[in-house]
């Protein structure tokens, strides 16, 4: 009798670390998510912990950790060492590297140690990077098979501004579980007794996404409803000066800060009105996950967010650089019920059925096996019982 033997291809997918942020999320969304009977899936961190360890480890995908803290000390060359033993062990077909740094670091490493196949990802725009990183990433690009985008506002913005041919660049949406997000019960802090709507938002406190607008825009409003409140959800180097400009604007009533919290989905079902006002995104997962937790949205009209949000469709868009149209847009959110419910109930649609984390998978896995067929890889046996 002949056993036919299981082969699958083992990849490699690399990434900061498993805990806050966007590229993390998505690294191990698509680790856990891929087809085991053509996949065997690892995640490469340079930072071990984090509250997604546990979800990716109870799906069966090894970690190795990579204690790259520079790239100008000693810890570069351990890192890269134990990469290249890790690939030769596993015999690694695919590495797949989630923005910078790990682009930097991943895509030389793999090509040195002959990985067959290198993908890194560009998920963000170039602007936000030093000149160094900029001049790094163009070699990158150079030693990649495929440049991951997950806008056609970055990938645009890669053949304008870096020359990189079209035919390099591969765009595959972010996308949301809708087990994780969709409508239901929020959380129901003590702050928001009471309240009558909600405008909130959800992410790291840096200065691009521009919390500073909102917190000025909710000032302008605030006195159609003395029951609105404004709840923002995280942490980041911009926190203290918003919360000095929440007391300028005497806001500390109606305004509150929460910390970083895992359980993301349930704040947000907490927002009526969730608003996204960055002055650079590609692809805003918070603003995808908002959508899909039936939040009436608001958007910046930069990068890849016109190409989630469609104008009085299933959210509301304003022009980034005008603060009064973006005050505008929450008073056309608190007053009109009608529309705000509509606005609600289609960005659910929008986001479970454009935008889902299954379609996000299979693009990555179509892509994958693509670029390992065309290079003639054939996936290794498993090792006999």
């Amino acid at each position: 009798m002949i056993i036919e033997v299981l082969r699958k291809w083992p990849v490699l997918l690399m990434v900061r670390s498993l805990d806050y942020g966007g590229c993390e999320r998505d690294a191990s969304k698509i680790a856990i998510g891929l087809d085991r009977e053509l996949f065997e899936p690892h995640i490469a961190v340079f930072f071990e912990g984090g509250f997604r360890t546990r979800e990716v480890e109870s799906a069966g995908v090894p970690i190795l950790g990579l204690p790259v803290r520079s790239f100008l000390n000693s810890s570069v060359i351990r890192g890269a060492r134990r990469l290249h033993a890790y690939f030769r062990r596993h015999q690694i077909q695919l590495v797949h590297a989630f923005d910078v740094p790990l682009d930097i670091f991943g895509a030389p490493v793999a090509r040195f140690s002959r990985v067959p196949v290198v993908i890194t990802s560009q998920l963000s725009f170039r602007n936000m990077y030093s000149a160094r990183e900029r001049i790094a990433l163009r070699l990158t690009d150079w030693l990649s098979d495929r440049v991951v985008v997950n806008s056609r506002a970055v990938g645009d913005s890669l053949e304008r501004d870096t020359g990189l041919s079209a035919g390099k660049i591969y765009l595959c949406y972010n996308g949301v579980n809708p087990r994780d997000f969709s409508p239901g019960q929020g959380v129901h802090p003590s702050f928001l007794q009471g309240a009558s709507l909600v405008v909130g938002s959800v992410c790291v406190m840096r200065p691009e996404k521009r919390m500073d607008l909102l917190i000025e825009s909710f000032a302008q409003i605030r006195q159609i409803d003395s029951g609105l409140r404004l709840l923002l959800v995280g942490e980041g180097s911009e926190l203290p000066r918003l919360m000095a400009l929440r007391s300028r604007l005497g806001l500390e009533d109606v305004c509150h800060f929460e910390p970083a919290r895992p359980d993301v989905a349930a704040w947000m079902r907490s927002m009526d009105i969730y608003v996204n006002c960055s002055s650079s995104e590609s692809f805003p997962n918070g603003l995808l996950e908002a959508m899909a937790c039936g939040c009436c949205v608001i958007g910046a009209k930069v990068g890849g967010i016109p190409e989630l949000v469609t104008h009085l469709e299933d959210g509301l868009v304003f022009d980034s650089e005008n603060a009064g149209q973006l005050a505008e847009m929450l008073r056309l959110a608190v007053s009109s019920p009608t529309l705000r419910q509509t606005l609600r109930h289609k960005a659910v649609i929008t986001a479970h059925q454009r935008f889902s984390m299954q379609a996000t998978i299979q693009r990555t896995e179509a892509l994958y096996q693509t670029l390992l067929e065309q290079r003639g890889v054939v996936a290794p046996p498993l090792p006999a019982c």
